[in-house]
C-alpha cells in the first residue's frame, strides 16, 4: 500500500458555504485513512465521493479529465476546485498510475488517438474501434501494472456483470503491487473480499460493512422479491396519481 491517508487543509472558511466545499460529507471531512489495498467509495449521487477521488488525482498530478502524467488535454469543467484543499500521506510516495473519469472517457480515447505510438499499451488499436466495455476493459488489461496507484470513478458504467467480475480479477493480479480507490455503484464490485467499504452517505465519512451498504440491501431485495419490490413501487407512484 503506498498512499496511507488524506487530510482536509482547512486554513480559513470562506468556502464553507460554496460547492464542493458545502457538500455533507466534505463539510465534515478531517481525515480519510487507507487501510487496503483496494478501497471503495459508496454514497448516492453528490454525496461528494467523485468529487475527492477527482482532488486526489489532482494531488497525485494525473489529469483530472482522466489519464496518467503523461495525458495532457483539456476537457470542460474537469478542473479540480477541492484539489488544493487537500493533502495526501504516502509511504513511500509513488508517481505512476491512472484516473479513470468514466464521464469523460471519450475525450480520453481521442486524445490517444492523437498519439497513435501510445496504441501499444493501450492494446494496439483505437479505444474508439472498441464497444465502450471493450475499451475499458482494454485499459485496464494493457495499461495497468505494478508499483501504481489507479483512483477509478464508476468503472461499470461500461461493463457488463461479467467484465465487472473480469475487472475483479485484474484487481486480485494487481493487488499485492499496486493500490486501487473506487467510486462505485455495483454491488457486483463492492463484493471484492477484505476491501475496506468507506461510506460518503455517513457523516463524517465511515467505514461499512459490505451487507450493511444499501446497494448489497437494495439489490438483494429486489432479486429475492422482485415482484412484491416493483408492486410496492408502482403502487406508491399510482397513489401518487
Amino acid at each position: 500500500m503506498f498512499l496511507r491517508s488524506l487530510e482536509m487543509l482547512r486554513e480559513n472558511d470562506s468556502n464553507a458555504g460554496k460547492y464542493p466545499f458545502s457538500i455533507s460529507a466534505i463539510k465534515n471531512l478531517h481525515t480519510l485513512e487507507f487501510k487496503s489495498n483496494v478501497t471503495f467509495f459508496v454514497g448516492e449521487n453528490g454525496s461528494g465521493k467523485s468529487t475527492i477521488l477527482e482532488a486526489m488525482a489532482y494531488q497525485c498530478g494525473f489529469n483530472t479529465a482522466g489519464g496518467g502524467k503523461n495525458n495532457t488535454y483539456e476537457v470542460d469543467a474537469s478542473h479540480s476546485i477541492l484539489g488544493d484543499h487537500i493533502r495526501l500521506s504516502w509511504l513511500p510516495k509513488i508517481t505512476n498510475g491512472f484516473f479513470l473519469r468514466a464521464e469523460t472517457f471519450y475525450h480520453f480515447a481521442s486524445h490517444l488517438d492523437t498519439m497513435p505510438q501510445s496504441l501499444p499499451y493501450y492494446g494496439g488499436r483505437s479505444l474508439h474501434e472498441q464497444s465502450h466495455g471493450e475499451a475499458f476493459l482494454s485499459l485496464f488489461k494493457h495499461r495497468f501494472g505494478k508499483k501504481a496507484i489507479y483512483l477509478l470513478d464508476e468503472p461499470e458504467a461500461a461493463l457488463s456483470p461479467a467484465r465487472q467480475l473480469s475487472l475483479m480479477r485484474i484487481i486480485k493480479d494487481l493487488e499485492h503491487e499496486a493500490q486501487f480507490i473506487i467510486a462505485t455503484h455495483s454491488p457486483i464490485l463492492l463484493g471484492y473480499p477484505e476491501a475496506q467499504i468507506l461510506n460518503f452517505d455517513d457523516h463524517p465519512v465511515g467505514e461499512i460493512r459490505y451487507e450493511d451498504t444499501l446497494h448489497y440491501i437494495i439489490t438483494r431485495r429486489f432479486l429475492e422479491n422482485r415482484k412484491r419490490v416493483l408492486q410496492e413501487l408502482f403502487s406508491d407512484q399510482e397513489e401518487d396519481g
